[in-house]
């Protein structure tokens, strides 16, 4: 299937100041994406780089004022829901590739220290492998009540756990830090997610965060938030928490005046 994803995001800024986008496609998408470019109003030099995450990330020198960030493509998709595996087995951290270990660790937004005594106290029950993973999820989508006016910039996966409420990202935080304390490696995801294959919710879109777990020998993607596999998942950024994969980071006051998201499927004609 064919997917159409775009923003259009404007900020006001009252001085001068720099600002960081990973607002592109993921790099892993690269062959699947058509007619990608990243526009900025005004016109502005940028200088475009990958991260240590492999992310495509801009960074931006912004005059006092108004600055706009469009991007519309195309992206082929296979149009099959998120991968199921029941069987996938969890590694020992000693046969771990290397490149998995930091995703063990804590960060900014997960405490694996003081989440440990208490996702094994949850979990140290369940199988090993993807049905530990699910049986994170299942209780992260059951224990949290997601609402936009529960969010904030500092709410960690500690304030989640203890406050039962967040958004996409806090859901994720949660369920990573439960995953990392039980020694499976966890990752931060956010990306395009659209209403495919599901029935269509009647609130404004939104970039949506979910999370990669590493069972048997490759990444699988997990959604604590929606806790069904689903259709059209289009990653932009990953890292260790929303710190690694903010989508936009300003370096001084900059104030959101527009945000608007879209994903829809292109239906051929005659279809």
């Amino acid at each position: 299937m064919l997917i159409r994803a775009g923003y259009e995001i404007s900020f006001a800024t009252d001085a001068p100041l720099a600002m960081l986008l990973l607002l592109y496609t993921h790099p892993s998408r690269r062959d699947s994406v058509e007619s990608e470019r990243l526009k900025l109003v005004p016109d502005l030099p940028m200088d475009v780089f990958y991260d240590a995450y492999g992310n495509q990330c801009a960074r931006v020198a912004v005059p006092a004022g108004t600055i706009t960030i469009r991007n519309d493509c195309l992206v082929s998709d296979s149009g099959h829901p998120d991968p199921v595996n029941p069987y996938a087995r969890q590694c020992d951290v000693a046969e771990l590739p290397v490149e998995a270990l930091h995703f063990l660790l804590a960060s900014r937004y997960c405490e694996v220290d003081q989440m440990s005594n208490i996702a094994w106290q949850l979990f140290g029950h369940t199988p090993l492998g993807w049905a530990r993973v699910q049986a994170v999820v299942d209780w992260v989508h059951s224990n949290v009540e997601f609402g936009y006016h529960h969010a904030r910039p500092t709410k960690t996966a500690v304030d989640v756990y203890n406050e039962r409420t967040g958004v996409c990202r806090d859901f994720t935080h949660l369920a990573i830090t439960f995953c990392r304390a039980l020694n499976i490696p966890a990752r931060y995801a956010t990306g395009y997610l659209g209403d495919i294959g599901v029935p269509a919710v009647p609130a404004p879109m939104d970039f949506s965060a979910w999370f990669e777990v590493y069972l048997g020998d490759r990444w699988y993607a997990f959604d604590a938030r929606h806790n069904k596999p689903r259709i059209g998942r289009i990653l932009m950024a990953r890292g260790r928490d929303a710190v690694d994969a903010a989508l936009t980071t300003s370096f001084g006051v900059a104030n959101l005046v527009k945000f608007e998201v879209w994903t829809d499927e292109v239906v051929a004609a005659g279809r």
